[in-house]
């Protein structure tokens, strides 16, 4: 009976995959691919995740080839893809900075970039490896390092529009994340990228709103000043206090076990997080990643129980900062000291997940023995100096004439 249940499981994954893939085909079919290649703008910011859907192909296509073109009709282009359609990448492995070749992925005919960097920007195209072109993506990855922050909590406040003769800049801002904590007061963000409206854009690329395409985009005319030199994307943060949700208790016999063992004296509060651990050598820089969190998640992060607001511990916050958090989420501590030795926890999407449990590593000094050969060599020196008589005022040792006097 077990086999036969296996089986029938088994059976049903393949139905609801070939489901999925049946699915996938009736979005093409109802797509058709335009006569006249097209660019869809697209902006993220730098260091997030994107995936990028091929919306159209011909229904005998079984698999996809995705191309990367900095600038459209140049002759360097990028292949993004092993020629079958699919590339297998673990995002856990992807460092931020890496090449674009090591951080993509092909997924039921759609590309995925992870981490993407401001050099990303540019075309991306859906064909076929002989050069058949389907559906193409103006993407604009915005940088996050001149990024301007407004507290709301400090009466701080978003930047205004910037109006020219030609064009008008302004934030089209995300929807709020979820309150990064929960029981206790959180925070909230809202990221906010440039966008620009002109009569004047290109019309072969296709935008969300008439007249309006990201500061990035290939849309924008040349002749235009650069847009990012006149504004920069934006993120507000705001204090939020949210309910945690509520969690089954342990079952009776393991919580009277809890209580026999913890009888005598206060129990210990034991953390219901998976911890790491990890020792580090002083005068190092560390980065910390909460496990399964991406850029435009609600992160947050403690060293044991003391709460890293981003009001405080956001990047550029301060001058010098030596503890900090990135627009990416990440935790940074630089030139680690001893005093930084802490379990630091990381919340994301208002629950705690995680925990990581920092050593500060000192090398302890050796002491030498008799027999080492650097004491010996010191031993030789001293005993040689000793070896040679001193000098008399005389110029002579009783019946020794000193050299050199």
């Amino acid at each position: 009976m077990r086999l036969l249940g296996a089986t029938i499981l088994l059976s049903l994954v393949d139905v609801l995959q070939a489901y999925a893939i049946e699915k996938k085909g009736d979005v093409f079919k109802k797509m058709a691919c335009p006569a006249f290649l097209i660019f869809e703008n697209a902006a993220y910011m730098a260091d997030m995740t994107f995936e990028l859907p091929c919306k159209c192909k011909p229904e005998e296509t079984s698999s996809v080839v995705w191309y990367f073109q900095k600038n459209l009709y140049s002759h360097e282009t990028t292949v993004l893809t092993d020629f079958n359609g699919t590339v297998i990448t673990d995002s856990s492995h992807i460092r931020t900075g890496s090449d674009l070749l090591k951080r993509f992925s092909i997924r039921m005919f759609s590309l995925i970039v992870f981490r993407a960097q401001v050099r990303d920007s540019g075309h991306y195209l859906c064909g076929t490896k002989e050069g058949l072109f389907f559906y193409g993506y103006d993407v604009d990855v915005q940088p996050s390092r001149q990024i301007t922050v407004a507290f709301l909590d400090n009466d701080e406040h978003v930047q205004e529009d910037y109006t020219e003769e030609e064009f008008t800049l302004f934030t089209m801002f995300w929807d709020w994340t979820s309150c990064d904590r929960c029981g206790v007061r959180g925070e909230q963000r809202r990221i906010g990228l440039c966008y620009v409206q002109s009569a004047q854009l290109k019309p072969r690329y296709r935008t969300a709103l008439p007249n309006v395409t990201s500061c990035g985009s290939r849309a924008v005319p040349a002749h235009f000043p650069r847009l990012f030199r006149l504004r920069s994307p934006e993120v507000a943060v705001r204090s939020c206090l949210a309910p945690c949700p509520e969690k089954e208790g342990p079952e009776e016999g393991v919580q009277s076990i809890s209580n026999i063992v913890y009888k005598v004296g206060k129990k210990p509060q034991l953390p219901h997080v998976p911890i790491q651990y990890h020792k580090q050598d002083p005068k190092t820089d560390l980065v910390i990643t909460c496990p399964g969190a991406r850029p435009e998640h609600a992160v947050a992060w403690d060293k044991g129980s003391v709460r890293l607001y981003r009001t405080h511990y956001l990047v550029g916050v301060r001058k010098h900062m030596r503890l900090f958090i990135d627009h990416g989420n990440h935790l940074h501590l630089q030139q680690v000291r001893r005093g930084d030795k802490a379990t630091y926890f990381c919340w994301r999407e208002g629950e705690l997940v995680a925990g990581f449990h920092l050593t500060v590593t000192y090398q302890p000094r050796r002491q030498r023995s008799p027999t080492d050969p650097e004491s010996v060599f010191v031993m030789r020196a001293v005993g040689i100096n000793f070896s040679i008589p001193k000098c008399c005022a005389g110029g002579r040792c009783g019946s020794q004439r000193c050299s050199g006097v």
